[in-house]
């Protein structure tokens, strides 16, 4: 992992037995009695500080990349007399000239235009005594805090806290996230790791003379009243002009080392937006200009894509080799796509690879180029020229491989060793320990398979949908401010989705449930909305949707349990019920219900992206981009409307739009939203079925029965259903497996993120406490 640590206030500066205590690999961005260290894979352009002294000097400049500064925090040469020090870590796409400012104008104690620049990143801000920083909205880049030797350490990752204290697992923390994922008053600012503080996305952390602090820099809108919309338009040329320069900073890098830059071409709209617009953007050095979107371009972003026959080659092991050794060029773009094995050809034998590599980028990607693709299955019976639909999908890949010199084009198939649940065919369940548990751990085969061939800098479209989607609880929100008009057309769709299988409850009882729902809602405050969630784990009343309109139906609530609480131990639900019911005793939040569900659940995606990215560190030097999770395109998104974002259809257009203002001259139309082939159910059951007999092997002792969290006898129960086809809550099967196979892989953990630590402090903190009920 790659984070920054530091401490304020503390007294291991003046201790002689934590004199030599260092972060391991750690790299000094500035010392003194609160020193600050990056630790990891980072690149210099990612790591920019600037200071200020006493009386300004003419050698007062940002400085690109790690410091030159001794090892020892101590020396007077480290801390280097600055009475003020500014580190903005990450990707981020502020001048030199706006840092300046900006470190200027934070000395009064303003926060938030420390947030407003394009890209991904964490702001450090030490001024005398007081040490702040600051995070994202999303929690893409979160912030920990801990106490420690009088003061407090902090970081950007809660292990090496929980390494500095030897912090166990907090059980408790672990079975709120899975009785109820949307719900921080479960986990009441922690971790998964005791005594290591989280904090809360739009909050920042100060820390003076070793006291944290928690202050909010984002202003919120008012629950009820006093509307602050503007236009459905002028809040779509705001998601614009924002998108555009998330993925601009990110494509666009220096003349000297320019970006190698994939994308991700699911088929879904958000990664699509996001390719056409990397595809139009230039880099620095371009040989020759970048053509407009054309035509086929368009066409092979909205449909799937297939692989030739013929030209087999011998099978590329999809290694983790170093992003520069899979690159030819610098400038080269590259656009994976990926789908089920069932929509794709098969190649001759398993494993086989079609198509070749072309090396040389802008300049040899030519209609004459050889087409990319690959492709990874063990079925050799389908005929991979029979079908003439694939056929065109061939020639669309063609066509797009020779009008847009700057891409190139992997396709790359599922397959036996790429479905969900693989690792755990690997008896040592072996692989990289994220931060905390996540489902992106049960596909890490199929999310290396993705990454191996991906660019120094891959974008994606993960957050597109929980930015601009309208969670069914905005129905409520629209009935607080009477407005009922608007509700006619979701509350439409939900009937008309019910009605393929039951006609009848589908026209008539889809629309009374949902429109019942939304008024309850409406009229419950949050305490009670709380205590009825409490109620609903005490009593394990917890509902399996099998429509579109019960899904809505459960989720116009203020906190509904997830899937994953019904193979819960009663002991683990007492204790996060009594949480819960803690939380009503505080201050109601100042929110509307259905827009805090939203922002909750782009929390929850955010942390799901954050794993994964975790993930994809172990290719060094590669770096997974969210541009739809950065400040400005939430801030931009969180402009539309609700009435107009709870529409069907309503992402579809808004990114339509987004398109055309950036100079598209026709876009794409996804019609209705295309399945993500990674969450399909019969990709996840086939998965199951293969894994079955591991999962019975780790789940016959698994550590979170230990934990006194799960119930093992009914937890493998609801595996073999699933195996079987029956209706089963899949998500809450990977949240259960993803949690178990993170504490497997912590409790087997060797070593520790510290060097120069006593041997009385290097305590383990993988050990097991059962919960006890508060």
């Amino acid at each position: 992992m790659r984070w920054l640590v530091g401490w304020n206030g503390a007294s291991a500066v003046t201790d002689p037995g934590l004199r030599g205590l260092r972060p391991l690999g750690g790299q000094l961005l500035w010392g003194g009695p609160d020193p600050l260290w990056a630790v990891g894979d980072w690149r210099p352009e990612e790591i920019r500080t600037i200071a200020v002294h006493r009386q300004l000097r003419p050698d007062d400049t940002v400085r690109t990349g790690f410091p030159d500064l001794p090892e020892d925090p101590d020396d007077p040469a480290a801390a280097d007399g600055a009475v003020a020090r500014l580190a903005v870590v990450g990707h981020c796409g502020a001048g030199d000239a706006a840092l300046r400012t900006a470190l200027l104008t934070a000395s009064g104690g303003a926060l938030r235009h420390l947030t407003a620049w394009p890209g991904s990143y964490v702001v450090v801000l030490q001024q005398g005594t007081r040490t702040t920083l600051i995070g994202d909205l999303a929690g893409v880049r979160p912030l920990f805090h801990t106490q420690w030797c009088g003061g407090t350490a902090y970081a950007t990752a809660a292990l090496p806290l929980a390494d500095l204290v030897g912090a166990p697992v907090d059980p408790l923390y672990l079975a709120a996230r899975l009785a109820v994922p949307d719900a921080p008053e479960a986990v009441d600012g922690g971790s998964p790791f005791a005594g290591v503080r989280r904090v809360p996305p739009a909050r920042a952390l100060s820390i003076r003379s070793g006291r944290p602090q928690l202050q909010g820099y984002e202003p919120q809108l008012p629950a009820v009243g006093g509307s602050t919309e503007i236009t459905e338009a002028a809040a779509t040329g705001e998601v614009t002009r924002s998108l555009l320069e998330a993925v601009r900073c990110r494509v666009r890098g220096d003349s000297d080392r320019p970006p190698r830059v994939s994308t991700d071409l699911s088929g879904g709209s958000a990664s699509t937006v996001v390719t056409l617009l990397a595809a139009a953007i230039p880099t620095p050095g371009a040989r020759r200009p970048v053509p407009p979107l054309s035509e086929s371009l368009r066409a092979a972003a909205a449909g799937r894509l297939a692989v030739p026959a013929g030209q087999e080659q011998e099978p590329v092991p999809a290694t983790r080799r170093s992003v520069d050794e899979r690159w030819g060029d610098p400038r080269s773009y590259r656009t994976l796509h990926h789908g089920p094995p069932t929509t794709l050809p098969t190649p001759a034998r398993s494993g086989a690879v079609r198509g070749s590599w072309a090396r040389g980028g802008a300049t040899a990607a030519t209609a004459d180029a050889p087409l990319l693709a690959v492709t990874y299955t063990d079925d050799a019976s389908a005929d991979p020229g029979s079908d003439p639909a694939r056929t065109a999908e061939l020639v669309r890949i063609r066509s797009l491989a020779g009008d847009h010199p700057r891409l190139e084009h992997l396709l790359i198939a599922g397959g036996p060793e790429a479905l969900p649940y693989a690792d755990l065919l690997d008896p040592d369940l072996a692989g990289p320990l994220t931060d905390e548990p996540g489902a992106a751990l049960v596909a890490g085969a199929r999310n290396r398979r993705r990454l191996v061939e991906a660019g120094t800098d891959h974008l994606g479209g993960h957050g597109g949908r929980q930015v601009l989607d309208g969670h069914p609880a905005r129905l409520a929100d629209l009935l607080l401010e009477h407005r009922r008009l608007p509700l006619l057309r979701p509350i439409t769709a939900l009937a008309r989705a019910d009605s393929t299988d039951h006609p009848v409850h589908g026209a008539f009882g889809t629309p009374v449930g949902v429109l019942r729902a939304a008024r309850r809602l409406a009229r419950t405050s949050y305490a009670d909305g709380l205590e009825d969630a409490a109620a609903q784990l005490m009593s394990r009343h917890i509902a399996l949707p099998g429509t579109a309109g019960a899904a809505s139906i459960q989720s116009l609530s203020w906190c509904d349990p997830g899937p994953a609480a019904r193979w819960l131990t009663d002991d683990a639900l007492s204790a996060v019920s009594v949480r819960l019911r803690l939380a009503t005793r505080r201050t109601a939040p100042d929110e509307r219900p259905g827009a805090r569900r939203a922002r909750l659940a782009l929390h929850r995606q955010a942390g799901e992206f954050r794993v994964l990215t975790q993930l994809a560190e172990e290719a060094h030097g590669q770096r997974l981009h969210a541009p739809y999770l950065d400040n400005q395109v939430v801030r931009a998104c969180g402009l539309v409307p609700p009435s107009a974002r709870v529409q069907p259809g309503s992402r579809h257009a808004i990114l339509r739009s987004v398109l055309a203002g950036a100079g598209a001259e026709s876009v794409p139309d996804w019609g209705s939203t295309p399945p993500d082939p990674y969450s399909a159910a019969d990709s996840v059951r086939e998965g199951l079925r293969r894994a079955l007999h591991a999962l019975d092997r780790i789940f016959a002792a698994p550590l979170l029965a230990d934990l006194g969290l799960l119930d093992a006898r009914a937890f493998r129960k609801a595996l073999h259903n699933a195996a079987r086809d029956r209706p089963v809550p899949l998500d809450g099967l990977a949240a259960v497996v993803s949690t178990e196979l993170w504490l497997r892989r912590l409790h087997a953990r060797q070593g520790s993120c510290w060097t120069g630590m006593p041997l009385a402090e290097r305590r383990a903190i993988g050990g097991l406490d059962p919960i006890g009920v508060p």
